[in-house]
């Protein structure tokens, strides 16, 4: 049913009201679209949304010296700050699906189907993510080792694969075994799977099964960055030209600040060091000057920043729709480096949230370690 339309008395109502805030705003500067939201949750009830954004590394690229251990420090820190959600830098399992759906517009290998998970299940990825749902809404405060099982194998055939591993891994080894849903190929999935040398696993999944969360968030998007190209060879061509001049300077810093750091035992420097403003600073000029100064003319390099910048938004869209019911929450983002200025610039517009410091939490002096849970029931 169509709206009626506003009557005589809305409209002047609509017109007074504006008038008289009009007359008790102070005047804003041309040219200053920001201040038009700025301090509208100013006195709001409740406490606040802690957004902490990290910076990571790609672990895979690490190489063979990785040592899941050499993370301890840095999940010490991280578990200090509380946080009751997690985001990671994954596609989710509703995203795949909409590829799937399209393959016209996002190309036939946008995403792999979970085969196996969805064999032993029976369920197609909607189907699994919305028995994900129905299970969480009802999970008890207690799980049992089974109700554990039968949500890793959930969280495989729903794409969402951090999850899974952060159920696993709050199993003990004698309850990491087939059933309830898990057969014995599924069972090998998680065990390689929580050995993988991949932040969402190893940051995300080790500190939501440390802190006992259910889920770890998924928040990645690309279907916002493919393009449609005339011609494909001359835009990977001109784009890896117009980063070569940044990109020559931040490998030349990287080479003489980061390797050190990489190579060591403990890597909590190393993301102290890529989480500073003046590395991120270097990301973003690396990222944006050359394309966007390139002489192109079909203007490829450009077309490129526009992409960034769609996935971006729609990576912190993802994020604040996982708090969008909880205000007040405390939310650990995990993401490449290079996406942690775009996050933070946006993440700072929206209302009823602070940013949290990732240098001063990494600063902190580790706290206590959690105590080690209790085993779970059969």
């Amino acid at each position: 049913m169509r709206p009626s339309a506003p009557s005589a008395w809305t409209s002047g109502l609509s017109t007074i009201f504006v008038s008289t805030m009009l007359s008790v705003s102070p005047p804003l500067q041309a040219g200053t679209p920001l201040a038009l939201l700025k301090d509208l949750d100013q006195g709001m009830t409740g406490p606040r949304s802690q957004v902490l954004v990290l910076g990571t590394v790609h672990l895979q690229e690490m190489g063979q010296d990785f040592k899941p251990g050499s993370l301890d420090s840095l999940l010490e820190r991280l578990a200090g700050f509380k946080p009751e959600i997690i985001t990671v830098e994954d596609e989710s399992g509703e995203a795949c699906d909409l590829a799937l759906r399209h393959p016209a517009k996002y190309g036939e290998d946008y995403c792999k189907r979970p085969a196996e998970a969805q064999a032993a299940t029976g369920l197609d990825i909607p189907a699994a993510l919305a028995e994900v749902e129905r299970t969480l809404k009802n999970w008890p405060a207690t799980p049992s080792a089974a109700q554990r099982r039968r949500l890793a194998a959930l969280f495989l055939a729903a794409k969402e694969s951090a999850s899974a591993a952060a159920q696993w891994l709050q199993l003990t080894q004698a309850q990491q075994h087939a059933g309830d849903g898990l057969n014995e190929a599924l069972v090998g999935q998680l065990q390689r799977l929580v050995q993988r040398p991949n932040e969402s696993i190893q940051i995300a999944a080790r500190l939501a099964a440390r802190l006992g969360l259910q889920r770890v968030h998924p928040t990645d998007d690309h279907t916002g960055d493919r393009l449609k190209l005339d011609d494909t060879k001359a835009f990977v061509t001109e784009l890896e030209a117009a980063w070569k001049s940044e990109g020559d300077l931040l490998k030349r810093e990287e080479e003489r600040s980061l390797a050190p750091l990489k190579r060591g035992s403990d890597l909590l420097p190393l993301y102290r060091f890529i989480n500073r403003p003046e590395y991120l600073r270097a990301l973003a000029r690396a990222n944006i000057v050359g394309p966007m100064t390139a002489a192109s003319p079909r203007r490829y390099p450009q077309m490129w920043v526009g992409g960034w910048e769609v996935r971006n938004l729609r990576m912190v869209a993802n994020i604040r729709e996982t708090f969008r019911e909880r205000p007040g929450a405390r939310v650990l983002s995990i993401v490449g480096a290079s996406h942690k200025p775009w996050f933070e610039q946006w993440l700072s517009q929206m209302q009823g949230l602070d940013l949290v410091d990732a240098i001063q939490t990494l600063d902190q002096q580790a706290p206590r370690p959690l105590a080690t849970s209790t085993p779970l029931p059969p």
